[in-house]
C-alpha cells in the first residue's frame, strides 16, 4: 500500500486548519470575478461568536459557495466518502475538502446523527461558525422540504445564533449528475439572526420542532421556493419500518 492509501483520514478540527486561510484567500477573490455572485446580508452575521449559518441546499456547490461567500470561516459537514478514497484521487480529494473547511461524517439516524451533531458542537464550543442544511440532503426537485430538528438541538445546547441562508441558482452552476460546474449567476442571502432560546430547552421535542420550523419560514422567505410538505429522503419500506417512523421518527442532519 502506497503512503497515499495508507493517509488516515484527518481528525476533525474544532478550527478550520491554517491551509483553510490560504485556500480561501485565493479562491474567494478568483470565484467572485468569475461567478460575479449577488451576495446580500453579509453584515447580519457575527463576526465573533458560535453561529450556524442554516441553508436550504440545492447542489454540491452550495459548500463552496457558502464559505466563500460568508464574512467569516465557516466549518460544515461532508460525507465520509470524500475523505475515504484511496490513491491519488483519493488524496486529492481529502485535501480539498478538508482546506475547505469540511468535518466527516458519517450520514444516517440514530448513532450517526449523533456523532454528527456531536463534532457539530464541538465547533460551535470553540466559538466558530458552522454551516448546516436543516433539509438534509439537496433537493432534486427544487422545492424546499422539512426541517430536521437537528439544527435547534444544537442551537438550544450551545447557544448559537442561527443566521439563515437563501441560495439562489447553485443549482445551475453544478446540476445533479454534473461533474463540471459552469458559469451561472449565483445569489447568496443572509437573512436576520434568530434567536431560537424562546422555544425552550433542547430535551424537548416541542421545542426543538417549533424552533427548526422557525429556521425553514426564515430560509423559505429569503429563496421564496415552493414548500414540500415532507422530509427530503425515500419513505421507509415495509409495515414495520412504517411504523417504526411514525413512533420514532428518524433525525437526520
Amino acid at each position: 500500500m502506497s503512503e497515499i492509501e495508507a493517509d488516515a483520514v484527518p481528525s476533525p478540527r474544532a478550527k478550520p486548519g491554517p491551509v483553510y486561510g490560504l485556500v480561501r484567500g485565493v479562491l474567494r477573490p478568483l470565484v467572485r470575478m468569475i461567478y460575479r455572485p449577488t451576495i446580500t446580508g453579509a453584515e447580519n452575521v457575527p463576526r465573533t461568536g458560535p453561529v450556524i449559518l442554516a441553508s436550504n441546499h440545492l447542489s454540491f456547490v452550495d459548500s463552496i459557495v457558502i464559505p466563500l461567500a460568508a464574512p467569516r470561516p465557516v466549518q460544515f459537514l461532508a460525507k465520509s466518502h470524500y475523505f475515504t478514497g484511496t490513491g491519488l484521487k483519493g488524496w486529492m480529494s481529502r485535501t480539498f475538502f478538508t482546506a475547505i473547511g469540511a468535518v466527516s461524517v458519517e450520514r444516517g439516524a440514530g448513532a450517526q446523527a449523533q456523532a454528527a451533531l456531536d463534532q457539530g458542537r464541538r465547533i460551535l464550543d470553540s466559538g466558530s461558525a458552522f454551516a448546516l442544511y436543516p433539509e438534509g440532503t439537496r433537493s432534486l426537485d427544487g422545492r424546499l422540504y422539512r426541517g430536521r430538528t437537528g439544527i435547534a438541538w444544537l442551537a438550544l445546547t450551545t447557544g448559537a445564533t442561527v443566521v439563515p441562508v437563501g441560495l439562489i441558482g447553485t443549482h445551475e452552476i453544478q446540476p445533479v449528475g454534473s461533474s463540471v460546474p459552469r458559469v451561472r449567476p449565483v445569489t447568496v442571502r443572509f437573512g436576520e439572526p434568530l434567536d431560537l432560546s424562546r422555544h425552550g430547552a433542547p430535551s424537548s421535542g416541542r421545542a426543538r420542532r417549533a424552533a427548526t420550523d422557525e429556521v425553514m419560514a426564515a430560509i423559505h422567505a429569503l429563496t421564496g421556493q415552493e414548500l414540500a410538505d415532507a422530509y427530503n429522503e425515500a419513505p421507509p419500506h415495509g409495515a414495520l419500518a412504517k411504523l417504526a417512523d411514525r413512533v420514532a421518527p428518524r433525525e437526520r442532519v
